[in-house]
């Protein structure tokens, strides 16, 4: 008897499908089953299409996949139907496909099943499709979930919480491949202690998941029996778990096999195709969900190990101050750069801040940085002056960058930097500074000055850059900060409103002890509140910060001035609006709005006369001092010329000359003081002033 005929006795068709050619060859049965004239023939895929349901054809490429990537038969359970989309029969397809280059086959069956069918006059159910859209529904959820996770144990807490559709398993476990050993990264669904015989399990080992691994191929056991006929070496191990269906699937990851993934389930499981589809699907994204979160744990520690190693410790305690300091990296990549800071003892007894930025946000920038850092330490502890520490630092990075300069990725860098040596007896403060933010004071009474600074081109642009010297005394109570660009710029914010915005943050908590207000700025451009207070530059990127905050100890006296000085050269009259701001932040609490403007209109007229009238450069000093009733703005503008101003009466057209009248009707006492070289002219102003915790006794006059 022939093979057609046995087949066709029991109600089952062959056919082959040629993608090639685009035709499926159906002998007599199986084009009976589809409705077609019962004889061997070949159709276009198209016309034999046309006899299924649509949604049951669209899960064919599925299945097909499927068996292929398993090395199995690809089944299906198809119902055939009329013109009308009435359902006749369904049928079960068996296939078998072949690859052969690129040209795809396949070989199979139609056998039919039994199905209840409507009766006699009842409606046709529609079709609703509604476990394939909860299939559909989960796996855009398990991937999003997955996706998501940032580590390998949030990995494995969403693969624990996955509940499949209609199958879930109560029983997980990933296996990994370390060397020639199998180990378990995590499981679930079981108690302490129970992965132990499981744990380091060699590739000769008798076990599913280690077939697995060496195979590629999933395994599927869908009862207890299969199991221990498959594997009765480790069935002992396995049946003290009362599980009665496990598959094994392998975790595959461009083409190489990182692991094994358990399913292991309380109810029997037949794994059908769709079943079988759904975990390899899970399998996949598991895979790539845990490569993607290893890759991240493995930068992050990179990162730790960079910071830890390139990030210095504040050091002992420094007798009368206090020291707190802060890196917090970008969000992005291995989350180091090249921003830094630094404390170095000094053979002189006193000790240096530095801290810096080196451009970039890259694993090169870190690796100058730490070039960087270790040659300012050389040069400082040699007991260089602060000019003298940033030349040599300054001609050392242009030498190690320029030597780089013909490779484009590596070529030249540059590097902001500020160094303040401290004095930790008597306050004294001497920085350089290059190219750098400078610094800021918080005074005793929570005044928040910046404090100018003169400076010099970055590190590592020009080999004979000098860099100037400024001295600034911290009193007793008082705090300094320095930073770098990050604290400012972070959150779309430039130098000017990024300041205005640390400024706020410094003066609401002024008093704070050192370490809370260190994470208290950090917060304010981190933080939830951060979001709030965004700049005017919305697409900046992020950068590293580096902060330090100094206090010196002491009781601060109860009318120590507040002061601030201020050069502006010939050749930088727009320093002239950098003044007015230092100006109107000494008086930010001076209650006399037009008595601030009026300071400011003749601080800018002083500065003025003098890059106009002088050939050199104009030093600015302003001070707020208080008596028991009195507070006094003093401010005093010298220069180097002998020639003394004199009162003019200017036109009404004429464009000067007014700046010895404007004093004369705006400063309640004014002057011109010669000098053995050069000649100060100053104007002060006075306001009402109670001390807190006294009652205001009537006007009070300015004390002589």
């Amino acid at each position: 008897m022939r093979t057609e005929d046995v087949l066709a006795a029991i109600a089952t068709g062959m056919w082959r499908w040629d993608n090639e050619s685009g035709t499926v060859t159906l002998d007599a049965e199986a084009a009976r089953l589809l409705e077609l004239p019962d004889e061997p023939a070949t159709y276009p895929t198209s016309a034999v299409r046309s006899r299924f349901h649509p949604l049951d054809w669209s899960e064919i490429n599925g299945v097909i996949t499927l068996a292929l990537a398993e090395g199995t038969l690809a089944e299906a359970r198809l119902r055939v139907v009329d013109e009308g989309g009435r359902v006749l029969r369904t049928v079960r397809s068996r296939c078998k496909p072949v690859l052969d280059g690129e040209t795809l086959s396949l070989f199979g069956t139609f056998q039919e099943i039994s199905e209840p069918q409507p009766s006699a006059g009842a409606a046709q159910a529609p079709v609703t499709g509604d476990w394939r859209r909860s299939r559909e529904a989960f796996l855009l959820d398990a991937g999003r979930a997955l996706a998501e996770a940032r580590s390998t144990s949030e990995v494995l807490r969403v693969a624990a919480s996955l509940s499949m559709p209609g199958f879930s398993p109560d029983g997980l476990a990933v296996f990994g491949v370390a060397g020639e050993r199998l180990t378990i990264i995590g499981h679930h669904g079981h108690n302490v202690g129970d992965d132990s015989p499981f744990s380091q399990m060699t590739l000769d080992t008798e076990y599913p998941a280690v077939d697995v691994v060496r195979t590629g191929q999933a395994i599927y056991l869908p009862t207890p029996d299969e199991y221990r006929r498959r594997y009765p070496v480790a069935w002992p191990l396995a049946q003290r778990f009362g599980r009665q269906s496990w598959a094994f699937l392998p975790l595959i990851v461009a083409g190489r096999t990182i692991g094994a993934w358990m399913a292991a389930f309380r109810h029997p499981v037949a794994f059908s195709a769709d079943e079988r589809s759904v975990l390899t699907t899970v399998a996949r994204m598991l895979a790539q969900a845990l490569a993607r979160a290893g890759v991240a744990e493995s930068e992050r520690e990179l990162s730790l190990g960079l910071q830890r190693a390139m990030m210095p410790t504040t050091g002992p305690e420094i007798a009368g101050m206090a020291l707190a300091a802060r890196y917090v990296p970008t969000g992005g990549g291995l989350q180091v750069g090249g921003d830094w800071y630094d404390v170095i003892p000094l053979p002189s007894g006193h000790f240096a801040l530095v801290i810096g930025d080196v451009q970039g946000h890259d694993v090169r920038a870190a690796g100058l940085m730490g070039q960087l850092r270790v040659a300012l330490r050389a040069y400082a502890s040699e007991g260089h002056r602060p000019d003298a520490v940033l030349s040599r630092a300054s001609r050392f990075l242009h030498g190690i960058t320029d030597a780089h300069a013909t490779d484009d990725r590596t070529g030249s860098r540059f590097a902001t930097c500020l160094y303040l040596e401290v004095d930790p007896v008597t306050g004294l403060v001497e920085t350089a500074r290059a190219g750098h933010p400078e610094p800021a004071v918080i005074t005793a009474d929570g005044t928040v000055l910046i404090r100018p600074t003169e400076g010099g081109l970055p590190l590592g642009i020009d080999r004979d850059t000098d860099y100037p010297t400024t001295r600034l005394v911290l009193e007793p109570g008082e705090t300094l900060m320095v930073c770098t660009d990050g604290l400012l710029e972070t959150g779309g914010h430039d130098l000017d409103t990024g300041w205005a915005r640390v400024r706020d943050v410094l003066h609401q908590n002024a008093g704070r002890p050192l370490e809370e207000l260190a994470d208290t700025l950090v917060q304010a451009v981190h933080g939830p509140t951060s979001h709030h207070t965004t700049g005017p530059l919305a697409d900046r990127r992020e950068d590293d910060i580096a902060l330090l905050l100094l206090t010196r100890h002491g009781t601060p006296s109860p009318r120590a001035p507040r002061r601030t000085a201020m050069s502006v050269a010939q050749a930088q009259p727009e320093r002239i609006s950098g003044v007015r701001r230092q100006l109107r932040e000494l008086l930010h609490d001076w209650s006399d709005e037009e008595q601030i403007d009026a300071a400011v209109l003749m601080v800018s007229e002083m500065l003025t006369n003098v890059l106009v009238h002088t050939d050199g450069n104009a030093l600015l000093v302003a001070e707020v001092t208080s008596s028991d009733h009195t507070r006094r703005l003093r401010v005093e503008v010298a220069d180097a010329s002998d020639d003394l101003p004199h009162r003019r009466r200017p036109g009404e057209m004429a464009s000067s000359g007014r700046g010895l009248l404007l004093m004369e009707m705006l400063a309640d006492a004014w002057g011109v003081d010669p000098r053995g070289e050069g000649k100060s002219i100053w104007f002060e102003l006075y306001e009402p002033f109670t001390p807190e915790g006294t009652e205001p006794d009537g006007p009070a006059s300015p004390e002589p």
